[in-house]
């Protein structure tokens, strides 16, 4: 409990100092915007970038896992095929 109201904090922090800086902004309202608007563009870019090497890190764990289990199931189909044909001699 006490680390999400550390969170809260943070963030609300954030949000009161991102606004105090566009209320003392050195520059024109549309300049201010179309900053806003750039580094939020920019951010998206970074979490489009972030979420992709994470999907790919995802995909690649998963078809590892995956090849992993495959060759664990041939072994054990081959290892009973051998079982079988003993038991049938």
């Amino acid at each position: 409990m006490k680390a999400q109201k550390v969170i809260l904090v943070t963030l609300a922090s954030a949000a009161v100092g991102a606004a105090l800086g566009i209320l003392f902004a050195p520059h024109k309202g549309s300049k201010t915007r179309e900053k806003i608007a750039q580094k939020g563009n920019d951010y998206v870019e970074g979490f489009e970038e972030k979420f992709n090497e994470f999907v790919d890190m995802a995909t690649q764990k998963f078809e590892s896992l995956k090849s992993e289990a495959t060759k664990m199931a041939t072994n054990k189909i081959e290892d009973a095929e051998e079982v079988v044909d003993q038991a049938t001699k």
